[in-house]
């Protein structure tokens, strides 16, 4: 009975010191790690809302760029970080439902290492091709893929848009080819070039060239369509009812990190993601501010780790 009376004590120590420390929270600054570089889309969405969060705190919300091996380096770098609220990270849909599907092992688990906080923004892809091609709907583009399969390939710089590729062949019946490129720029330009036949992207890399007239959007890949490219349809008004794809950001801290500062987290960024400033500066970029609670995001993470390995899995893809 000693015994467990002094296990219960320490037990009962080491929770109060760890409300106190949550009470305290934050003293200092905090990091918030990127796993990818500066100028990026997670870090267009990232860095405002850092702005008004350090506001919030009365701390400082330190931007730390950590990219490479398709965000590895960033995301084992918080996983292993102590769970105190001074390091958070920028987590998106690539690292935390992408990389598990494509990875037989990954330096971190998207579900055990990680406490989801909220979401920050979501955006839908673009299915586009070259404004020289003939193609004006997304019939014509799957008719001519199926007529000239030996023809018909897609660009992809990213492991989540080629799967999205892959998707789109399973539900559309074709065999277009990924073609890689080291960044969605160069996709964007090889297919306004020609060469290669269309791509699904983010809209910030392609945007610009749709407006120049370079580039033809066919389709959005959002359930309804996208104000920032008004007149566009859907995939899903085009005869592909399973073709609902959008990617995420948001941010998470380690696992074990307190309730206290989650819970205080998670109301400062639902606050900060939906602020009009904040929203208009996203939207101009094709990106839909949305916060969401803890529990939703971690369901939403489960849900699209188990759709993309199906992907994958059909697709024979993988990294390593």
């Amino acid at each position: 009975m000693r015994v467990v009376a002094l296990v219960m004590a320490a037990i009962l120590m080491v929770a109060s010191a760890v409300s106190a420390d949550a009470q305290q929270w934050p003293d200092k600054p905090i990091r918030l790690v990127i796993p990818y570089s500066a100028g990026g889309g997670n870090d267009v969405i990232a860095r405002p809302v850092a702005i008004r969060l350090s506001e919030r705190l009365g701390q400082s919300v330190v931007v730390e760029n950590k990219p490479g091996a398709q965000a590895l380096i960033g995301m084992e770098y918080v996983a292993k970080s102590p769970a105190d609220g001074y390091t958070l990270l920028v987590a998106p849909s690539g690292p935390l439902t992408i990389n598990p599907a494509i990875y037989s092992k990954l330096p971190y688990s998207p579900t055990h290492d990680f406490q989801p906080i909220s979401l920050m923004a979501e955006f839908p892809l673009v299915l586009a091709v070259s404004s020289k091609q003939p193609f004006q709907s997304v019939k014509a583009l799957v008719e001519f893929a199926k007529a000239n399969p030996d023809k018909a390939n897609y660009g992809a710089s990213a492991s989540p848009f080629q799967l999205a590729g892959e998707l789109f062949n399973q539900k559309a019946g074709t065999r277009f080819v990924h073609i890689p490129y080291k960044g969605s720029g160069d996709t964007a330009n090889a297919v306004a070039n020609g060469d290669v036949t269309m791509t699904l992207s983010d809209a910030g890399p392609i945007a610009g060239l749709i407006q120049a007239g370079r580039l033809r959007a066919l389709a959005v890949t959002s359930a309804m369509q996208h104000p920032a490219f008004p007149g566009v349809p859907t995939l899903i008004e085009q005869g592909f009812p399973d073709l609902e794809i959008t990617l995420f950001s948001g941010i998470v801290a380690p696992a074990g990190t307190p309730a206290a500062i989650v819970t205080r987290l998670q109301k400062e960024i639902a606050e900060i993601v939906l602020l009009p400033e904040i929203k208009d500066r996203l939207a101009a970029l094709g990106i839909t501010s949305l916060s969401s609670t803890p529990q939703a995001y971690s369901e939403r993470i489960a849900r699209d780790i188990a759709r993309w390995t199906a992907v994958a899995k059909a697709a024979n893809i993988k990294a390593d």
